[in-house]
């Protein structure tokens, strides 16, 4: 056993009177030697490998030699105890279905929707955009064990409209209900962005967050191929922290970037508002995953109240005032939001919903219940099953 497993005990919070929990945003990653058994034969020989050291592990791809960084997999230590750098060893083996059931099970965890670890950092369009489908086709294969409980999100590239159809059209064939999209759109080098973070390598990057400042935008009148695609298969859009990614690895940055990682993404939710994609897609539905949800109702009043002053001269051709969409179209999942909780009522609130980051550093495991206690105290025991459960179902459609 490693470092990083523990023995969990079962959840200590006894006295639970809220019925099940879906995790709105838990996480898995891959074994890193997962890729060259997913990846196309002729490019299997291009995978990563591990190189092991004395100093430490190291991941070689494409002629570079990085670091093994943990960052992502922190479940079960102490903040004190985190480790940035490491071994494979190190991690907590979340990738393997009898662990992940089982800390779902002592967390009392009853289903998750996955968000994931794909794609490659490649520089080469063809090895880039395959490992989308390689990490799609593993992570389902992954979810086949459990499907009542593990709900996989397809990543898919975001460079070309007709190429994302078709991969939405592949994902929905394959039982998946929501597809994650980079906040903008990418460049036809769908690895190249304008978002570098030195500590991760830009294709990586490009997948979250695409290029605000590409020539490709989500407000183009072409995409409405892809909305239409993903609402005549009823799948959901999400966005995972995708319009600024904090500077990971860096001291002096990460605390002041991740913050406004997660407000950030109120600029891809008001391109779909105030484009009248929603006026033209009634149906489709986008979640902000792990942005945080305390902001939603300030965000929701104020461009209300400055869409009322400034629709005239900007002719805006909204139908209804954007609290209606925010209500009706966007959802949010938080991990530890008080604020958000306590504004459940107010506009713009009200499709928010619980998550536990699992197992990235600032999960709630293994005291997810214990937390949720905590944060929703004094709160009526029908808004906290809605916020825990019934939002999450209600976003991917599940009875």
């Amino acid at each position: 056993m490693s470092e990083a497993d523990p023995a969990i005990r079962t959840n200590a919070a006894t006295d639970w009177q809220y019925g099940p929990i879906f995790d709105a945003d838990a996480h898995i990653d891959p074994p890193h030697d997962m890729w060259k058994d997913y990846l196309p034969a002729h490019l299997k020989d291009r995978a990563p490998f591990i190189e092991h050291a004395e100093d430490g592990d190291y991941i070689c791809f494409e002629g570079n030699r990085r670091p093994f960084m943990m960052i992502n997999n922190q479940a079960g230590r102490e903040g004190k105890n985190f480790k940035m750098k490491g071994r494979l060893a190190d991690q907590r083996t979340v990738w393997e279905p009898a662990t992940r059931l089982a800390d779902m099970d002592a967390d009392g965890m009853d289903a998750a929707l996955l968000f994931g670890g794909g794609p490659l950092g490649s520089f080469d369009n063809e090895l880039y955009v395959a490992s989308y489908e390689a990490y799609q086709n593993w992570v389902m294969d992954f979810a086949s064990v459990a499907p009542d409980r593990l709900y996989p999100v397809g990543y898919v590239p975001m460079r070309d409209i007709d190429e994302t159809c078709a991969h939405v059209t592949r994902l929905a064939k394959k039982g998946f209900r929501a597809i994650n999209l980079p906040a903008f759109p990418q460049n036809p080098d769908a690895w190249k962005t304008s978002s570098g973070i030195a500590a991760m390598k830009d294709g990586q990057v490009s997948a979250l967050t695409g290029d605000s400042k590409g020539a490709l935008q989500y407000s183009d009148p072409a995409f409405d191929a892809l909305w239409k695609t993903v609402c005549d298969h009823g799948l959901v859009i999400t966005f995972h922290l995708g319009a600024r990614v904090p500077r990971f690895g860096q001291k002096e940055f990460f605390l002041p970037d991740m913050p406004m990682s997660k407000m950030a993404m109120a600029e891809p939710i008001g391109i779909f508002i105030f484009n009248c994609i929603f006026d033209r897609f009634p149906d489709l539905r986008i979640g902000s995953m792990e942005s945080g949800v305390g902001w939603f109702a300030w965000y929701t009043e104020y461009i209300t109240r400055t869409w009322e002053r400034q629709r005239f001269w900007t002719e805006s051709q909204l139908k209804h005032p954007p609290s209606y969409y925010m209500d009706r179209n966007v959802y949010g999942s938080f991990i530890q939001d008080r604020t958000g909780i306590l504004n459940r009522d107010l506009p713009g609130a009200r499709n928010i919903m619980w998550s536990s980051d699992y197992p990235h550093s600032e999960t709630t495991f293994p005291k997810s219940r214990e937390v949720i206690l905590r944060d929703f105290e004094g709160v009526p025991e029908a808004d906290v099953r809605a916020i825990i459960h019934d939002n999450a179902c209600k976003l991917l459609g599940i009875a």
